[in-house]
């Protein structure tokens, strides 16, 4: 009795991962910069083990944390109100990238001195005609992002498992088929990622967004698996609110990405 539970908090219990989390990353990190000098990618490679180790271990953590009922409804505030920083950290972290499209291209550099003969996009620079397989791209990420409200308001509204799962598998089916779509275009473009700084600012937003997308799809598809367990209730479902709102994020993105870089920056 005396160590009875008599608040609405949840005292965690110890635990290495955050130990390994941060020596995977510094390993990961380290390796990915003898990696750029020509020294293997194995230390990278092993980092990265490690800290999707670290990420299936500490989730399957919160997983069985959820179901003995430590997720009081204060608890899934303070949940709720992490997710929402870590967006926050996402969208500053987008940020920098468009600021550095916007920049270059409002502010072009000449061969001889800046704004001197200087256009944008670069000459000799081929640019994507948004119309096409990018705008087929959007429509299918739109699409996914319905189908996880849809599949949301299923289980919230109705407490419907059959049609959220057929949301869910909707929704991580256009994920994926964005991402091949995405594949597909950067292996037809006619630019490269280095010699010019419109490739390299093309590459690394989409490129990081994809990567967000591939995320996002993982993430949906966890939340799928956890369906078939039985594991989400219209009450308590943060596992998958969480994934939803990411997934809604990685739309937003896509729509600033489309209008701003192949629209506008086209």
């Amino acid at each position: 009795m005396a160590h009875e539970k008599n608040h609405d908090y949840h005292i965690l219990n110890p635990s290495w991962n955050p130990f390994l989390g941060a020596l995977s990353g510094f390993i990961m990190l380290f390796g990915a910069v003898l990696f750029f000098h020509d020294s293997g990618p194995w230390m990278m490679l092993i980092g990265m083990a490690g800290v999707i180790y670290v990420m299936f271990s500490w989730w399957s953590d919160v997983v069985e944390e959820s179901h003995v009922g430590d997720h009081t409804p204060v608890v899934r505030i303070g949940l709720r109100y992490g997710f929402i920083m870590f967006i926050m950290s996402e969208v500053m972290f987008f940020s920098a990238w468009f600021w550095t499209f916007f920049k270059h291209a409002m502010y072009p550099m000449g061969p001889d001195s800046p704004l001197k003969d200087a256009v944008w996009p670069p000459v000799g620079i081929e640019t994507f005609d948004p119309w096409h397989l990018p705008l087929i791209n959007t429509l299918i990420l739109l699409c996914s992002g319905c189908a996880a409200t849809w599949a949301h308001h299923a289980l919230v509204h109705e407490n419907n498992r059959q049609d959220m799962k057929w949301g869910l598998i909707l929704a991580i089916a256009l994920g994926a088929l964005f991402t091949v779509f995405q594949a597909y275009e950067y292996g037809h473009a006619a630019f490269g990622f280095s010699g010019n700084i419109y490739g390299a600012s093309f590459f690394m937003a989409t490129g990081f967004h994809g990567a967000h997308v591939i995320i996002g799809t993982v993430f949906l598809f966890v939340c799928l698996m956890r369906v078939y367990r039985n594991h989400f209730t219209p009450e308590q479902h943060i596992g998958f609110e969480a994934a939803a709102w990411y997934w809604h994020f990685v739309d937003v993105v896509w729509l600033f990405l489309f209008a701003a870089v192949y629209i506008w920056g086209g």
